[in-house]
């Protein structure tokens, strides 16, 4: 349940931020598109509508289950690391959005995207940067916003036993320049505030709840006091910058 409300309140947040770079980068009718760990149905959504019925679109995730296998898009079961690249030297675009943070081959979930792309296709990689910004609440003015970036710190600490890499975001221009793609550039972008950041955060929280506590990383009280402030809108709640790099395969 928290997962599929996770990808709502993600897409709430970064799907126009997305959406603006794929405009950019010139996706149009007939292009063909891979999704990369697509979670959700948004962003497949978005780009089936702008490539059209002479486009394609490819949505594939290790678990497809939110995905819609009746829509506009392909959708496959597919591991970006263990698994070859689907019709390599291809697709006009590929795109990954907080994908590659959490998978501890990066380098190798990197290749093979950039394997996909047809001579001049563009790929789009966007991932967080926690330690760059890391607080939840910028504004630490008293002990619930204290007690957040706690918790905060906590929910960076399981990622990191997990694997995820949090300075990945700031490190994609120059991996994508090392792997080959030319015309790299890159942005970054955070909100600040709002119901979307507030629910973000209570279903990352009661996501990963049990593990924070077997962890011993937080307590139920604390747990449970941060889910009371939000549900209240004390907190003026952030997210780490989302840093978008893309980059072309030369001709």
């Amino acid at each position: 349940m928290e997962a599929g409300e996770r990808f709502s309140w993600l897409a709430e947040l970064f799907d126009g931020v997305t959406r603006g770079h794929v405009d950019r980068l010139g996706v149009t009718a007939g292009w063909r598109c891979w999704e990369v760990g697509a979670g959700g149905p948004s962003i497949p959504d978005a780009l089936a509508a702008a490539v059209g019925p002479t486009g394609h679109v490819l949505a594939t995730d290790i678990n497809p289950a939110w995905l819609d296998r009746h829509g506009t898009y392909q959708v496959l079961e597919h591991d970006i690391v263990r698994d070859p690249p689907p019709q390599p030297g291809t697709f006009d675009l590929v795109h990954a959005r907080l994908v590659l943070v959490h998978v501890p081959d990066r380098a190798r979930a990197l290749a093979a995207m950039v394997a996909a792309l047809r001579p001049g296709g563009w790929l789009l990689v966007e991932d967080a940067d926690t330690e760059l910004q890391p607080l939840a609440c910028l504004d630490e003015v008293g002990p619930a916003q204290q007690r957040a970036n706690r918790l905060r710190r906590a929910v960076r600490e399981l990622m990191t036993r997990r694997g995820a890499d949090m300075r990945y975001g700031r490190t994609l221009p120059r991996a994508l320049r090392t792997a080959g793609l030319v015309d790299v550039a890159a942005a970054g972008f955070f909100p600040v505030g709002g119901a979307a950041c507030d629910r973000l955060e209570a279903a990352t929280v009661r996501m990963v709840r049990a593990e924070l506590l077997a962890a011993g990383l937080a307590d139920d009280a604390e747990i449970d006091a941060h889910l009371a402030a939000i549900n209240a809108g004390e907190l003026d709640l952030t997210l780490a910058p989302l840093i978008s790099a893309w980059g072309r395969r030369p001709e």
